[in-house]
């Protein structure tokens, strides 16, 4: 894919960011802003910096937002000049509006002079100076914030960031490594780069992308979800989404969006945090079909078998039968032993033995319920071949995704192949019973039966 370059250069040196790198930079391509959700020193603003990077000659503008903050800090002083001549215009060389990667740390706790200017700034890419309305080169805003908003009149600044992307501390089996990764300098690496023609042509190129009635078909399911759940999406995010959908699409040189494509939604649907969980889950069972498997039956069945079986090797022979004296007297006569060949011999001659009509009887009933665990290995292994062969083929996808579809199809396959490894053990089980010398029994067991 011809974005891995940039996708790296954002990645290198840190840990577990991939979600968030791929995130930002697709924000970036869509013209789209994020919201990084996390605590203070998790990269966040070192991810609009490369970002910034990314692109050659592009103005970058950073501030920490707090409730004392005043407009001259973001937007630029009042021009003296124009105040002479009685216009009221801002001087903003260096300044948000002129910036087209800026990050706005503690964005939520800029007073209401402060986000109704940024509103209209982010949504129409435009800033009112004086009398003037003027374009803003803005390709991303990379807003942060411990929190999520909960004063309802934030709402409509939180919903202008269509991706929201939790950022939490490296985890404790990254630890080690967090304390021996140094971070990058320098410029980025000039395979990385995005030219602006780069990103007009990416954007044309994503308005010819079909939606496909597989993915409209998902979104239509993942809506049903949201109102089930009780999340609000607006309609404007639900075109913003598609759209999203859509340069992702197109950034694979693809012709339609692909259900894959999709990973992005517990981002962009998700309101709060703690429900990009629940959305995740959503994806991975709805689309990478990674979910437990349902052999419970199945896995009875074996289990009844395994007892049956140990209950006939060990059920002792006939009455008038007079092995289990003679198997006595062997013990006796080895000693604390049991390994004698002569305890086996007699061991063996101590039990019970089976007509071929009974043996038949059970192998057929074992091989019944092989040929059932067959069909769903077969499926099994299948599911998973093509899942994984998509999920690597798709470019964008998370590798710490990746390696979770990959883990739960592994051991889906692990489980079926371990029931037919047992069923196997079974069918020569029940074959390799001790036969009756003189088959002339037309005994023929009841079934096994266990709770389908």
């Amino acid at each position: 894919m011809r974005w891995t370059a940039a996708i790296d250069e954002l990645e290198r040196g840190l840990l577990q960011r991939d979600v968030a790198a791929r995130a930002l930079l697709l924000a970036a391509l869509a013209g789209e802003h994020v919201l990084l959700l996390g605590p203070p020193g998790t990269a966040k603003s070192e991810l609009a910096r490369r970002l910034q990077r990314l692109l050659p000659g592009a103005h970058y503008f950073e501030r920490l937002l707090t409730r004392f903050s005043v407009p001259e800090e973001l937007f630029g002083p009042l021009s003296l000049k124009a105040l002479e001549d009685d216009r009221y215009e801002r001087l903003t060389a260096g300044y948000l509006p002129s910036a087209e990667v800026a990050f706005l740390d503690e964005v939520f706790k800029a007073n209401s002079a402060i986000l109704n200017t940024l509103l209209g700034l982010l949504h129409e890419r435009c800033f009112d100076n004086g009398q003037h309305r003027v374009d803003v080169p803005l390709v991303c805003l990379v807003g942060a914030s411990n929190e999520v908003p909960q004063d309802e009149s934030l709402h409509a600044f939180y919903d202008r960031f269509l991706l929201r992307v939790p950022v939490m501390p490296v985890d404790d089996a990254h630890f080690a490594a967090l304390l021996q990764t140094a971070l990058p300098e320098g410029e980025a690496h000039p395979d990385a780069q995005l030219s602006s023609e780069s990103l007009q042509a990416l954007r044309a190129q994503a308005g010819r992308v079909r939606l496909g009635d597989e993915v409209i078909a998902l979104l239509s399911a993942a809506r049903e979800r949201a109102k089930h759940t009780q999340q609000a999406v607006s309609d404007r995010r639900w075109r913003q989404t598609a759209t999203l959908l859509q340069v992702q699409a197109a950034s694979r040189d693809a012709s339609e969006v692909s259900t894959w494509d999709t990973w992005l939604l517990p981002f962009t649907l998700a309101a709060d945090p703690d429900q990009v969980p629940g959305w995740t889950d959503w994806f991975l069972q709805t689309v990478a079909r990674a979910t437990p498997l349902a052999i419970d039956g199945l896995e009875r069945a074996v289990a009844a078998f395994e007892q049956q079986l140990d209950v006939e090797r060990r059920a002792p022979a006939d009455a008038q039968d007079d092995s289990a004296g003679k198997l006595a007297l062997a013990r006796a006569i080895a000693g604390p032993s049991s390994e004698s060949e002569l305890v086996r011999i007699t061991s063996e001659r101590a039990h019970r033995r089976y007509g071929a009509l009974h043996i038949r009887a059970r192998v057929a009933q074992v091989a019944e319920v092989q040929q059932r665990l067959g069909a769903v290995q077969d499926e099994v292994h299948a599911t998973a071949g093509v899942v994984l062969a998509q999920a690597r083929a798709h470019g964008w996808l998370p590798p710490s995704w990746m390696a979770r579809i990959e883990a739960v199809h592994t051991q889906r396959c692990a489980q079926v192949d371990a029931l037919a490894a047992r069923l196997t053990e079974l069918h020569e089980g029940f074959a390799a019973l001790p036969r009756l010398a003189e088959d002339t029994s037309d005994f023929v067991p009841t079934p096994v039966s266990w709770q389908a």
